[in-house]
């Protein structure tokens, strides 16, 4: 698979099939990851890798603590700007009505929708969850770079068959994730990525998300 292909065939999964990812694969897809760009080589990012027994208690630990924290712990950065401007904001609008109208799953149906939501803490039942994080003396150009560590693990899970979905949601329960998984104080947590097969069948991963127009986000000076 070429590059081009593996771009156009990524998407964020969000029903995996139960099915196992060996961990030869996920260290082979990590490994090489690791030459991923990054501004003078810092290589600020740093992932926990969770599958099996401990992924299972981390999300026994997480849906407990839904119970007393039901919008989830005081949160340590915004996942989108607290007033979005235009055009953002209707993208953004449009695609979750479009992730629900894939599930026939109405406006009016708020437990419908809550019941979708709550999977994402399930990782949509991916048999692998990456768990990412960066020192917090890092700065804006920083995280992009672990954007793009994040991204070359995307293609890769392509290039060998399997799919993704990165997840800002898990962020809603940083404290509890970083007590599991021992995340040194100096790390602040960002985000997960759920790993795995897409079940094809499902619903949710037969619709795709429409981009904007290449004019309207690019200039060129020729």
């Amino acid at each position: 698979m070429n590059v081009y292909d593996a771009v156009a065939d990524r998407f964020s999964a969000r029903a995996f099939l139960d099915r196992e990812v060996p961990g030869e694969q996920v260290r082979r897809i990590l490994d090489r990851a690791r030459q991923a760009p990054s501004g003078g080589n810092l290589q600020p990012w740093h992932v926990h890798v969770l599958s099996g027994t401990p992924l299972q208690e981390l999300k026994a630990r997480i849906h407990a603590k839904q119970a007393e924290f039901p919008r989830g712990e005081p949160p340590e950065y915004a996942v989108y700007p607290p007033d979005l401007n235009e055009p953002y904001r209707s993208r953004r609008y449009q695609c979750g009505e479009a992730l629900y109208a894939a599930l026939g799953i109405p406006r009016e149906d708020r437990a419908g929708r809550l019941r979708q939501f709550a999977k994402n803490l399930d990782g949509f039942g991916a048999p692998v969850v990456l768990f990412f994080s960066i020192e917090r003396a890092m700065g804006r150009n920083q995280w992009a770079h672990l954007g793009m560590f994040m991204q070359t693990i995307m293609l890769l899970a392509v290039e060998e068959g399997l799919h993704t979905c990165p997840q800002e949601s898990w962020s809603a329960f940083h404290g509890t994730i970083a007590e599991l998984i021992a995340l040194p104080q100096q790390q602040m947590f960002y985000c997960g990525m759920a790993l795995g097969h897409a079940d094809p069948d499902h619903p949710i991963n037969q619709w795709r998300t429409p981009r904007a127009a290449l004019e309207d986000i690019a200039t060129f000076h020729l």
